[in-house]
């Protein structure tokens, strides 16, 4: 069990079915709670790790439920939304759960103006509170119906919510006008570089892979095109349906606040066996990710293309088998 739900449980909360959880990661155990507890998480790895833990997982979801325990992301208009979301849905506990550099401290502060707070309990660099659910105490931290960036819809919590990715702007200028009938883009969030590509030459199917449900909601928004083929998945292990001609990216580099090299390293481990034998990779990185290496191994030929100070953009071809 998470150390501040059990602690809170061992102190006398009692949380009753049915009970949705909303935005817990991996490391958050919910061992001990009811496999009948569902468990809301739009981000499809954290989403099927509790699926294969049994527990009924879903990307989204609106329908009445007696307690709620929303787990904090970073993103501090995210987290006021799922507490709005929280009292929509619960009749009963909503409990907060989040650690100090998610801003936990400063989130109490805010709900205690407006509603009475039980708890908190310290542990574990992070705290833990809840309180009764009021429909009406926290409607103007509803998420907007629509939220838009250089005309593209957008959401809170999503990457580059705020405005159009520089490193993505730099990427879709240093594309050939011709990429080849099937394309993908990995990583596409919310769509930028997916409809910058609509216009490419010959272009016959654009694949696009995301794996925050919510951001792919919006890519459906932004790219309505019949050749845009949209999957819910992880790009590290997603399979082309067919040998695709081009695969561009703007990887993520990170899941928490540390940077991981990883990510991205699968992200081309994952681009170089779903390309023909004469197939692309067009990626943008931070300057000071250590991509090289990987994209030698994965491929035949691999250079940079252009970059400036903070990205580098790479084109690499002939991917080994």
């Amino acid at each position: 069990m998470s150390p501040r739900l059990d602690l809170a449980l061992q102190s006398g909360l009692e949380i009753a079915q049915p009970l949705s959880v909303i935005g817990p990661t991996p490391e958050e155990d919910l061992s001990g709670l009811a496999s009948e507890t569902q468990v809301v998480q739009p981000f499809k790895p954290f989403h099927d790790h509790f699926a294969d833990h049994g527990f009924t997982a879903t990307p989204e979801a609106d329908d009445p439920c007696q307690d709620a325990i929303v787990f904090l992301p970073r993103a501090k208009a995210l987290a006021r939304s799922l507490v709005h979301q929280a009292c929509q849905r619960a009749d009963g506990l909503v409990v907060i759960d989040g650690a100090k550099t998610n801003g936990v401290d400063s989130l109490l502060k805010d709900i205690r103006k407006r509603v009475t707070v039980q708890g908190p309990i310290a542990k574990a660099h992070g705290k833990i509170f809840w309180f009764q659910s009021d429909v009406n105490a926290f409607e103007d931290w509803a998420a907007p119906a629509t939220q838009s960036v250089d005309g593209f819809q957008t959401a809170p919590g999503v990457f580059s919510a705020d405005g159009v990715d520089p490193a993505s702007v730099m990427l879709l200028a240093a594309l050939p006008e011709k990429l080849g009938g099937r394309v993908a883009d990995l990583g596409a969030g919310w769509g930028y570089l997916s409809a910058g590509l609509m216009g490419a030459r010959g272009l016959q199917e654009l694949h696009l892979v995301e794996a925050d449900h919510i951001a792919l909601q919006c890519a459906r928004a932004n790219v309505k095109d019949d050749r845009a083929q949209f999957h819910w998945a992880d790009a590290v292990t997603w399979r082309a349906p067919e040998p695709l001609d081009t695969v561009i990216m703007n990887p993520p580099f990170h899941t928490s606040r540390s940077a991981d090299p990883t990510l991205g390293q699968g992200f081309i481990k994952s681009a170089a066996r779903s390309l023909t034998r004469g197939g692309s990779l067009w990626m943008v990185a931070n300057r000071h990710l250590p991509y090289e290496i990987t994209l030698n191994e994965a491929f035949a030929q691999m250079k940079e293309v252009t970059g400036d100070n903070r990205f580098k953009v790479f084109h690499a071809s002939r991917p080994r088998r």
